[in-house]
């Protein structure tokens, strides 16, 4: 069973068995190494093969749980820990009983939060009780989710790190206040209750009024009811309920009302004809940030919505306009062959030598008795297609303002709803417009106009609501001014009032700012904030309706009582009463004591992807109708995409819901559970809250970090965090015969291993202090990890498991000082599990559990200014030495050597019991060949030795010329032991 060639170390833990030592040739470098005569073969990359090993081992076993009902294999699923303990709802959780005997997410997250909401502690309010606050605010809100879904992983790691950085001050002593909401998110809703109507009733929603219509989606909003809440409480997310926010509640709309009203007075908003982006899906128009290009190299089949059938797309058309009376025609060259019924005028370069002939002059329509003339233009690409474009400025932007500059009428030929306009004559009236393209090919082919069709690189944009391909259409809209207000936007920044973090992103919001247009704010739509403007036999008025009585009546000099008042169908963008939420959900436009005392808000923390959508737009109109800027930083994560790099959409059904992750969500596959779905975030099944919350933050606002659903590490070493720290508070527990003593925040404490885990802490807490600060949330759980698990579990709790018991009970106040600051630490991002141990270890001290809040996320969170005098640089430098030291020894674990420097061997003496117990070696020799003051004589270690390298300077030395095996065995029928000995 002994191979040759290797260093073999076996040692039977087992009592009364086998014990043996044998080496052969080590693996270390050695003094006096045999050379072998025959080349050794090249040696393999080892941690390539490592990875690719471990790569394949995980490949074959979801390949065995996959195909398990072939391999009759049979799966069970771990007993988990349950809290039986009775409580009410509401109650403080009873910590009493004993310690679990593993870490279980089901028994250390329950009841908690119901205590911490009944209690009040995520209220403002509760402010006044905290011994240690501080009259300062911070406010935040959660960018309020669509009423239509539910919560994804992408709104799980905002609420990580919201929550995080909410708990972080609430533990300082500000008077916090996190407030939930909920967006009405009018296409969205109004398309998922048209779609149950028509599932359900067989009924459309034009064959419903309107009032019957907004009856439905309220009803439908009640059936739902708070799913999105209560997604919110599972997460853990500290939110004042009592002020959750709906932007279709009462108070909201009068805020949108008035937003309005004001904005109108001011000349910002305005009605106009123009042209506009428009769904024929959702028959309505949206902005220019809500279009999607989507890049075709070529001829390309792409699916509409509203067509069986795929539609063509990427191909350039070209077709003749004969002259009128003489010989001869124009050539023009199109991608929607369809609109050429809009045509009003042929556009040609003046310079363009091909045309300087035909300059002034008309051709005929070929499909109306209508003369359409050619006009000269500077805009016009003489190397593009034949170098004369068609001018259709109903259903093109720039053939819009190209009409504008020649005075050209615009011909509308494609209704709202996508169909062809009267207009176009009978033959096409009412038909849809892809359609409509390929009779109007066949036409022209007929009247033998059509001359060539071939592949064409362009850009077709598309609605990111509906998927649709927008159609520009003129229509009358309400559009508001941005010009003013997206320069103080830039300035802002600029100025430094407002922070943008990353500030990577702060070029692409002065380029997208510096280039905006006016908004088209008005959405022909049924649900949403139904335009606060009205119509008599008079223009438009922009007010309320008791105002637009009034002003009317005025302007007609009648009595108001005798007017009829139409209001505007339209409703407003949701866009426009979402970026009123930082100050409406505060009571805006009533000077309330909220909005006196929390606005603006202290930081916004969002996607990068609602930049523009959200971000920019609060700012924007915060400014113009507050004054102020709605918040002073911004902050941005990266988005969630699942393994193939894609954002989490349900058309590619890669959505997670956060809370089938934390409950271990699983996909039957042949009759097993798997807890990996193809395209989703798999490896983050069965997280739960604490390790969800933790393992999201770890990899937040790291700006060139690989996708989050990429890693797959982060839940498991949260996972495993939580099961460290378990362990280590029972043990501490678990030592309950010796009383604890206050930690003193005094004196520094006088063992050499004291000192340096003390100051470990104290340097964690001020890299959680720096990394909370910059918003860094990676460095803050990265640095409380590391205290944890290399400094306090695998040190210095290995250590205090050596010394005598006289000795335990004296460190027990260091070692409770540094369970209970780093649990404070990991509050923010773990609060259920250090609530559930911060309960447990409190009333160990001597004194009980007086002088303290009765929760600990609403203890003062740690100082680095407190734990001064417990810093000690030199001693977390030298104990790098012994850590090295330490590393190199347990793949030795014998009698050594260290061949090092005189400095190192006093860092080596003032650690030596700690080398002793964590290297697990008997006898340490210290050897200094370069002696020096202070160097004790020692021998050197003997020839023959196998060498571990520590650094340049030092070495570990082992001895391996003469080892010694010792059989050791129970002899039978009797208690006696014998044993036999012999020397290789």
């Amino acid at each position: 069973m002994w191979r040759a060639n290797c260093a073999l170390c076996l040692r039977l833990l087992e009592r009364g068995r086998i014990r043996a030592w044998v080496s052969c040739q080590p693996r270390f470098c050695s003094n006096d190494a045999p050379e072998s005569s025959t080349p050794s073969p090249p040696k393999a990359n080892t941690s390539l093969r490592t990875k690719t090993e471990k790569q394949k081992r995980r490949q074959q076993k979801q390949t065995l749980i996959l195909n398990a009902e072939d391999n009759d294999m049979r799966w069970s699923q771990k007993d988990k820990i349950q809290y039986s303990t009775s409580t009410i709802p509401g109650a403080k959780k009873n910590t009493s009983v004993p310690f679990p005997l593993s870490y279980s997410p089901e028994y250390v997250e329950a009841s908690w939060y119901q205590w911490w909401e009944k209690e009040g502690f995520f209220t403002p309010e509760y402010h006044d009780r905290v011994p240690h606050a501080q009259n300062r605010t911070f406010t935040m809100c959660v960018p309020p989710p669509n009423v239509t879904g539910s919560l994804h992983l992408g709104h799980a790691l905002t609420v990580a790190i919201e929550d995080a950085m909410v708990r972080w001050k609430r533990m300082q002593g500000y008077r916090v206040l996190w407030v939930p909401g909920c967006d009405h998110a009018g296409i969205a809703t109004q398309s998922v209750v048209e779609k149950r109507l028509l599932r359900d009733q067989r009924r459309r929603r034009q064959d419903l009024s309107r009032e019957e219509f907004l009856q439905e989606v309220w009803t439908w909003k009640s059936q739902k009811g708070d799913e999105i809440y209560q997604q919110l409480r599972r997460l853990g997310a500290s939110l004042d309920w009592s002020r959750a926010c709906f932007t279709m509640d009462q108070g909201f709309s009068e805020a949108v009302t008035e937003a309005f009203v004001r904005l109108c007075d001011s000349g910002l908003i305005y009605r106009s004809e123009a042209l506009v982006n428009w769904s024929c899906a959702l028959e309505s128009a949206i902005s220019d940030i809500e279009v999607d290009s989507q890049e075709l190299s070529g001829r390309t089949m792409l699916s509409v919505p509203g067509y069986e059938r795929k539609v063509e797309f990427g191909t350039m058309v070209t077709f003749a306009y004969p002259l009128e009376g003489q010989d001869g025609e124009v050539a023009v060259a199109t991608t929607r062959p369809e609109t050429m019924l809009g045509d009003v005028a042929i556009a040609v370069h003046p310079d363009d030598p091909r045309y300087q002939a035909v300059q002034g002059k008309h051709c005929r329509h070929p499909f109306g008795d209508r003369l359409i003339p050619i006009v000269t233009d500077t805009m016009v690409d003489m190397q593009l297609g034949t170098g004369a474009v068609k001018v259709t400025p109903a259903h093109d932007h720039v053939d819009f303002e190209l009409s504008r500059r020649h005075s050209l009428p615009c011909l509308t030929v494609i209704s709202g709803d996508g169909t062809m306009a009267p207009s176009c004559g009978q033959w096409l009236e009412g038909v849809k417009r892809f359609d409509a393209r390929e009779k109007v090919l066949d036409a022209l082919a007929e009247k033998k106009l059509l001359r060539n069709k071939k592949d064409h690189a362009m850009s077709l944009p598309k609605c990111s609501r509906s998927g649709d391909v927008i159609e520009p259409l003129l229509k009358k809209q309400w559009f508001l001014r941005c010009e003013d207000m997206a320069s103080r936007a830039i300035q802002a920044v600029e100025d430094g009032q407002l922070e943008i973090i990353p500030p990577l992103h702060i070029k692409t919001w002065k380029k997208w700012l510096s280039n905006t247009s006016d908004w088209c704010i008005s959405r022909q739509l049924w649900w949403g904030h139904r335009i606060p403007a009205y119509q008599v036999a008079l223009p438009v008025l922009r007010c309320v309706e008791q105002q637009a009585r009034e002003r009317a009546a005025a302007q007609c000099g009648v009595d108001p009582a005798s007017l009829t008042l139409t209001q505007d169908p339209d409703v407003l963008d949701t866009w426009f009463s979402s970026a009123l939420f930082p100050f409406a959900m505060l009571g805006w436009p009533q000077k309330t004591p909220d909005l006196q005392q929390f606005y603006p808000t202290s930081v916004l923390e969002t996607g990068s992807d609602i930049l523009f959508f959200w971000v920019a737009r609060m700012v924007m109109l915060g400014t113009e109708l507050t004054g102020q800027l709605p918040f002073k930083q911004v902050l941005l994560h990266s988005l969630v995409r699942d393994r193939h790099g894609r954002k989490m959409s349900k058309s590619l059904g890669n959505v997670v819901d956060p809370l089938d992750v934390i409950a271990g969500a699983s996909l039957e596959v042949g009759g097993v559970t798997c807890l990996t779905r193809e395209g989703a975030v798999g490896t983050w099944a069965n997280s739960h809250q604490d390790t969800l919350a933790r393992g999201l933050c770890m990899l937040a606002l790291v700006e060139g970090s690989e996708p989050l659903c990429r890693s797959e590490s982060s839940p498991q070493q949260s996972l495993n965090l939580c099961s460290t720290i378990m362990n280590c508070a029972r043990e501490l527990h678990m030592a309950h015969h010796c009383a604890i003593p206050r930690p003193s925040l005094v004196l520094p404490p006088s063992r050499s291993m004291d000192r340096w885990v003390c100051s470990r802490l104290h340097s964690t807490v001020l890299q959680c202090e720096r990394g909370f600060e910059a918003r860094e949330l990676s460095a803050v759980t990265a640095a409380i990890h590391s205290f944890w698990v290399h400094s306090l579990c695998d040190v210095y709790m290995v250590r205090q498991l050596a010394v005598s018991r006289r000795s335990q009970c004296a460190a027990r106040s260091v070692l409770y000082h540094c369970v209970s600051v780093p649990l404070a630490l990991l509050a923010p991002f773990m609060p259920y599990l250090s609530e559930e141990l911060w309960q447990r270890l409190h009333p160990l001290l001597t004194r009980g559990a007086g002088g303290g809040s009765s929760s600990l996320c609403l203890q003062p969170f740690p100082r680095s200014s407190d734990l001064e005098h417990w810093h000690s640089p030199e001693e977390e430098s030298h104990f790098l030495l012994v850590q090295e030291v330490v590393r190199v020894a347990r793949s030795l674990r014998a009698q050594l050597w260290a061949v090092c420097s005189p400095a190192q061997e006093q860092t080596l003496l003032h650690f030596l019991p700690a080398v002793h117990t964590l290297s697990r070696v008997s006898t340490l020799h210290i050897h200094c060949p370069q002696g020096g003051p202070g160097a004790r004589p020692s021998a050197p270690p003997p020839e023959g030795c196998i060498v571990g390298t520590v650094d340049h300077s030092c070495q570990l030395h082992l001895n391996v010329q003469v080892m010694t095996v010792y059989w050791k065995r129970p002899e039978q029928g009797s208690n006696n032991t014998g044993g036999d000995m012999f020397s290789l």
